[in-house]
């Protein structure tokens, strides 16, 4: 930690919490009650606070965390809760209801599905070999016969990125009727709280277990306009404190394990499953946990940075739909868009085309244009009424990279702004970055109708095309006021690191070898990495010829490189796309005139084998009776770039659901399942073999340590 946030983490500790009174009108129902603050410890606080914190807008965050708490209305038991409502979490709701549990779900938008609803990313991204065998999970093949079924085509947007692109507001309703659907079929029940955000969490005696946790859920105040009016970073704030307000009124739940005649330290009545998109639970039980870079080593041989860097994640974006027209449309220039200006681009010469970049992911199109192409891609021309939906590198995505502008807050940053004192958890993010990534998204727009700049080509290549409008409302494919998405599309969050385990003494953790197909015998790793790193990741990749390499029987040099991904024994689930980097930013802020992307980002990004989920990399250290699904569990910030995507979070969301159900069953804890890896463990067989039985498969099929054809796999 550094002075200044050491510093204000002692006199924040030190000073008396500060009490908000509620806003709640008189006679509500859920009036607060407040003790008058000491006039002298309210100004020590104030003068700390104003003086250290990270930005002047962060000053206001500490002093919101010590409101009041409100006693719980309502007290909810459920076997499996699930934060966190994208599709990591509404898999792991879909295998614990068809296993006959009861399950509660929580998101902090008011629509299920994440990537393919609330953050607008709905083009489903997969690898041509996964989706032409169409291995995947049960509950993913569902989905995708489901969007199938409902457009009477798999392809409604005729986008040339997937096979399939879709609407958002659609997808929402086709993944809660796949829920309910299948509370019916496996005699589960599903309790679903849109619009809810855990605010604390209880430990039991020996703070091994959550024995309790605390929700908020908002909705409109009296005479105050609908859910999703305003954008994320005008509600976030509110929707974390329990005070009503003029926007909202709320409710506080207290979510329990069910009753049960007896207890044990050795097993756990319930299970709480992180699913969200930045790893919440992870920062606000402060489990060990990484963000941003790896420091370099023979594990992580592409890291930009020897000694990692927690503020520099993969950019993140606030997509939005635009429908073509007939006529050209007056659009309006956002007030802030100059400032953003110096970002924008077509990013290379073969996407220099307006065509090309709408209908990369159209998302509906009511009637097919005339085939073309461009720089030998090709799709066909829009046609008035066609949707595309934005998310661009060089467009809306926001690249914030430095201590003074990073979205998600690192430790250090979370105790400096008393997000860790007790009562102070606010999300873990920084609503100012929000804040500019909604304008660059809004710029964005504006840019594609009517800009005439490109940062990375010069003047003269973007041309204005007026015939589009942003559709915006709450009945528009977004479902909201801006035409934003209701949340952003996360690419990185939190990542927790396993506990120690053979191989691991840190902590387990899936690296970028254990993917990566990169040739890590070229000359930028023998130049780059200290002899004596470049031995050990030669050695690492030797595969079968490990114990020659280890003896001296074999030299290191020799050893052909290994052509697979790392097999695990405890594997439960499957994933496969590239190693796909959208890097921060260098400087701060992120739209600065010549900014560039920051430094050997890409030296990692590049094609991967299949890979595995290992049960290892979903299991925190601390909490027994935490998992993690998505985009949370314990990778590397290289690896990550690869275990993102849609496949695999639902993936990783039915190995969380599955295992939950299964632990509850036989009495067990997840981590013992595999304490002993890698020797045999007949308990962790048996949960595996009842994943590949139901339909979710843990291994690609004819990949073995002993088969060497894995190039087939694209």
């Amino acid at each position: 930690m550094n002075k200044i946030s050491q510093n204000l983490a002692e006199s924040t500790a030190e000073a008396e919490p500060l009490n908000i009174a509620s806003q709640a009108e008189p006679g509500n129902q859920f009036k607060t009650s407040s003790k008058s603050s000491k006039k002298n410890s309210m100004k020590k606080r104030s003068l700390t606070l104003f003086t250290l914190c990270l930005t002047w807008l962060e000053c206001l965050i500490p002093m919101a965390w010590a409101a009041p708490a409100r006693p719980p209305e309502q007290t909810i038991d459920c076997e499996i809760l699930v934060v966190g409502g994208g599709l990591a979490g509404a898999a792991t709701a879909y295998e614990g209801l068809l296993a006959g549990r009861t399950v509660c779900l929580t998101e902090i938008t008011d629509w299920v599905g994440g990537q393919i609803s609330a953050q607008g990313t709905s083009a489903l991204d997969e690898r041509a070999t996964q989706r032409q065998r169409l291995f995947y999970p049960r509950g993913y093949l569902e989905l995708r016969q489901q969007i199938e079924n409902y457009y009477g085509r798999r392809n409604p947007g005729e986008c040339w990125v997937s096979e399939s692109c879709f609407l958002p507001k659609d997808a929402h309703q086709l993944l809660y009727g796949i829920l309910q659907d299948a509370a019916q079929r496996g005699g589960g029940q599903l309790k679903w709280f849109p619009a809810t955000v855990i605010k604390e969490v209880e430990m039991n005696q020996s703070g091994q277990q959550i024995q309790s946790a605390i929700a908020i859920q908002h909705r409109p105040a009296p005479g105050a306009p609908p859910l999703n009016t305003e954008t994320l970073s005008q509600t976030i704030e509110d929707s974390y404190q329990y005070s009503n307000s003029q926007r909202f009124e709320k409710s506080i739940f207290r979510f329990v394990p069910p009753p049960s005649p007896t207890s044990t330290t050795k097993s756990a009545h319930w299970y709480i499953v992180d699913a969200t998109e930045t790893g919440e639970l992870i920062g606000l039980t402060d489990v060990p946990y990484q963000l941003g870079i790896d420091p370099r080593s023979h594990l992580e041989p592409s890291a930009s940075s020897v000694t990692g860097d927690p503020y520099c994640t993969q950019g993140f974006t606030y997509t939005f739909a635009m429908e073509a027209t007939a006529e050209p449309q007056t659009n309006v220039m956002p007030p802030f868009y100059e400032q953003y200006t110096p970002y924008y681009s077509y990013e290379a010469a073969k996407f220099a085309n307006f065509d090309l970049i709408f209908t990369y992911r159209r998302i509906w199109k009511s009637q097919s244009g005339e085939p073309t192409s461009f720089s030998g891609i090709r799709f066909t021309t829009p046609t008035p009424g066609d949707i595309s939906m934005q998310n661009w590198l060089w467009g809306n995505d926001y690249r914030p990279g430095t201590a003074a502008d990073n979205l998600v807050y690192a430790r250090e940053q979370l105790q400096a702004t008393g997000q860790l004192q007790p009562g102070g958890w606010l999300g873990g993010l920084r609503t100012e970055t929000l804040r500019k990534g909604e304008e660059l998204a809004l710029g964005y727009f504006y840019w594609l109708v009517a800009g005439t700049t490109d940062s990375q080509l010069g003047n003269g290549v973007k041309k204005p095309d007026p015939n589009h409008r942003l559709l915006r409302g709450l009945d528009s494919p977004m479902g909201t006021v801006s035409g934003l998405s209701k949340y952003p599309y996360m690419r990185e969050g939190r990542r927790i690191i396993g506990r120690p385990s053979f191989g691991y003494p840190q902590g387990f953790q899936v690296s970028e070898i254990d993917i990566s197909r990169r040739n890590y015998q070229d000359d930028y790793y023998r130049q780059n990495l200290p002899p004596e790193m470049y031995r050990s990741l030669l050695t690492a990749l030797s595969g079968l010829e490990i114990p020659a390499v280890l003896s001296g029987e074999t030299p290191v040099e020799q050893v052909k490189r290994r052509s697979r991904s790392s097999i695990y024994p405890d594997s439960v689930g499957i994933g496969h796309y590239a190693i796909d980097f959208h890097p921060c930013m260098t400087k701060s802020p992120s739209e600065l005139p010549g900014n560039t992307e920051r430094e050997g980002e890409r030296q990692g990004a590049g094609n991967a084998y299949p890979f595995q989920i290992p049960l290892r990399a979903m299991i925190p250290q601390k909490i027994d009776n935490m998992l993690v699904a998505g985009k949370s569990i314990a990778t590397s910030h290289i690896a990550a770039a690869a275990y993102r995507v849609h496949s695999f979070e639902w993936s990783s969301g039915a190995a969380a659901g599955i295992t939950a159900a299964f632990a509850l069953e036989q009495g067990i804890m997840p981590y013992q399942l595999v304490e002993n890896v890698p020797y045999p463990s007949p308990q962790l067989e048996v949960l595996r073999r009842r994943l590949e039985d139901n339909g979710n498969p843990t291994a690609f099929p004819d990949t073995s340590i002993f088969n060497e054809s894995w190039e087939k796999w694209y």
